[in-house]
């Protein structure tokens, strides 16, 4: 019996055996022990990442430096010299109204306070009033029990603090240095350890897109903050506040710009209180405030669209989401870091095979 021949196109390859799935249970518990991780391993995990968001920052301009025959360790050195020399003369001018406002602030809220408790002394009246009709009826006595707390601060925290703090601020300096200099070899080492070329290939045109979109994103949204705080500086200087103070909230304005929403709803909230401290007319203690917000929604709708285009949209959804998981990690620098971290994310998913949809969905 003659058996039938068969062709090589009869033949049909066998699809390979799908990827076992972890079960929901362990994506979960993975979850959160990398959750738990971030959280505990902050005071390591965050002096790297600011080092990595300020080398992300300098990136451009030691590319440019480079075109003009600057070698990178010199370039480097220059860049971090001149930010650190920046920011040192900034301090400076800033340390003097930021310790006046510190020790002024107490009085100044309860100033404040005041005031609202004037407006509002009808309705207090009234809750009171009701407050005491229903103890009456209910057979209580009218007087209240009083608790008094004491605190005691400990003066050798803040000893213990300051060195801390001093070495945290001195390790993001030279991560940021060592990261200027050194991260693209240690970037060529890393993909060196690929077992073929097409691999390295691809994951070498992958890193150098995303950081070179991520540092230009990076760059872009500091300068544009930088301007946000200049011009909200200048419109205090033409309300009448003195120029160090101006400064000093011009900075903080740029600062919360770079935490979307929330940033700007603590800054409302701050200008707001600013005003009435520096004002006694209450329609120009709110200028400030109506300054800030005008000048945000003006940067937020018109400038960084046009600048930035929609490839580096982000839902809003996503975006508070974000802010609420880094802030409650990392606090404020969590908020600074969650925009770069989300935006490192998105250019990493569309750039993966399989991993668009993903990608859409932060859109």
């Amino acid at each position: 019996m003659s058996v039938p021949a068969v062709s090589l196109d009869d033949t049909v390859t066998a699809p390979p055996p799908p990827r076992p799935r972890a079960p929901m249970s362990l994506v979960v518990l993975a979850t959160l022990a990398v959750g738990f991780t971030l959280w505990a391993a902050q005071e390591v995990i965050l002096p790297v990442l600011l080092a990595m968001f300020l080398a992300l920052v300098c990136n451009p301009i030691l590319r440019l430096l480079g075109k003009l025959w600057i070698p990178r360790f010199l370039g480097a050195v220059l860049v971090l010299g001149v930010g650190l020399s920046g920011a040192a003369a900034l301090g400076v001018q800033l340390v003097g109204p930021a310790m006046e406002w510190a020790q002024e602030a107490p009085q100044q809220l309860r100033k404040v306070a005041r005031q609202v408790q004037d407006l509002t002394k009808p309705v207090q009246q009234a809750n009171q009033a009701a407050e005491n009709f229903a103890r009456v009826a209910g057979g209580e006595s009218s007087r209240r029990v009083q608790i008094v707390r004491t605190q005691l601060d400990d003066p050798y925290k803040v000893l213990t603090r300051a060195p801390r703090l001093a070495a945290s601020v001195l390790a993001v300096v030279l991560l940021t240095l060592f990261f200027m200099i050194y991260g693209q070899n240690l970037q060529k080492h890393a993909i060196a350890l690929f077992p073929n070329r097409q691999q390295q290939r691809f994951t070498t045109d992958i890193l150098r897109s995303i950081e070179r979109e991520v540092s230009r994103y990076v760059l872009t949204i500091t300068v544009i903050n930088a301007l946000v705080g200049l011009v909200f500086s200048g419109v205090l200087l033409l309300l009448g506040i003195s120029l160090q103070e101006a400064l000093l909230w011009g900075t903080v304005a740029a600062l919360l710009n770079f935490a979307p929403y929330v940033g700007p709803l603590i800054g409302v909230a701050l200008m707001l209180l600013m005003g009435f401290v520096e004002f006694s007319d209450p329609l120009k203690a709110l200028l400030p405030a109506a300054c800030y917000l005008a000048l945000h929604t003006i940067e937020g709708q018109v400038v960084t669209p046009i600048v930035l285009g929609r490839r580096m949209a982000i839902s809003p959804l996503i975006l508070i989401l974000s802010l609420l998981v880094f802030g409650w990690l990392w606090g404020m620098i969590g908020l600074l870091l969650a925009v770069p971290l989300l935006v490192c994310v998105k250019l990493v998913l569309a750039r993966l095979d399989g991993m668009h949809g993903w990608a859409r969905l932060l859109e």
